[in-house]
């Protein structure tokens, strides 16, 4: 059973009996359906049911010339809002199945941030036709999280942002730069870093690290597409699993500069979520790639 049925609000799977029996709500009770050529005697079909505002499980397998279906994998998924980044994405299929994974590199968070792919099949059929080649698009990021902590803010007045935000995109442009080859950039950024890291471990010595650090990006675990967030947020609406009823915050969060939707059960947040507080939690993360 996948672990993060429960970032959607199902909590009532507790066997095989219980997931046979929703994932065969999913293909007979389906919201959308997408079927792309396979092979001469099957074709690969996708499954996705709603459960709720931008939440949802999509379930894909094969379906042969007979139009029965054997179902390949599944996994729950939740919509994201906006553009998270322009960054260059490469996609590659997993070993095991028709399943893809997506790769990206932003400045911003200096990490390659690894994604389950939402709009897989999509991506598939765009293959065939040869539209993938040489692509430039756009990624839009969600996150599933099981529970985390609401924080409060670290006091900012208007200067302080303002020079923040100078520093980040100071910091964006040493990045690209050296990504080009540029050796005093790439000095410049070794310097910064060891400055960083004095002016933190003498802080430290009297202050929260949580008062230092505003936000963060980090892998988590040994799953690739897992990843340990704090970030502000920038919007939260309270929604429901219509099946289950379950309640759901979905947040917006700016994290490092990349702004994106997270969806988390409501009685597994510690704390009030509300905007300017910030979020912390582990997620997994997913993302729909613009054609």
């Amino acid at each position: 059973m996948h672990q993060y049925l429960l970032a959607i609000g199902f909590n009532n799977i507790y066997n095989r009996k219980d997931l046979k029996k929703l994932l065969q709500n999913v293909e007979t009770e389906f919201t959308h359906q997408t079927v792309v050529s396979y092979n001469p005697e099957e074709d690969f079909c996708e499954f996705q049911k709603e459960y709720g505002q931008c939440i949802g499980i999509t379930l894909c397998g094969e379906m042969d010339e007979n139009e029965v279906f054997d179902q390949a994998y599944y996994f729950p998924y939740f919509e994201g809002s906006g553009i998270t980044t322009y960054a260059d994405i490469v996609i590659e299929k997993k070993i095991e199945k028709e399943q893809y994974v997506g790769m990206c590199e932003d400045s911003k968070v200096g990490i390659s941030l690894i994604f389950t792919v939402q709009n897989g099949v999509e991506y598939m059929r765009e293959s065939q036709a040869g539209f993938t080649a040489g692509l430039t698009t756009s990624v839009t990021f969600s996150g599933l999280s099981l529970g985390g902590t609401i924080l409060l803010p670290v006091v900012k007045n208007e200067k302080m942002m303002k020079n923040e935000q100078m520093a980040s995109d100071n910091r964006q442009m040493l990045i690209n730069a050296a990504r080009n080859g540029d050796q005093s950039a790439i000095e410049t950024l070794t310097l910064d870093d060891i400055d960083t890291y004095s002016q933190v471990s003498r802080r430290l010595a009297n202050e929260d690290v949580f008062s230092i650090v505003d936000t963060y990006f980090m892998p988590y675990g040994v799953e690739c597409d897992l990843y340990s967030i704090m970030g502000e947020i920038l919007a939260v609406r309270t929604r429901q699993n219509t099946m289950t009823g379950v309640k759901l915050y979905q947040m917006k969060l700016n994290v490092n500069g990349l702004k994106f939707d997270i969806c988390v059960p409501a009685d597994s947040v510690m704390g009030e979520p509300e905007i300017g507080r910030r979020y912390k939690g582990t997620i997994w993360l997913q993302g729909y790639i613009n054609f």
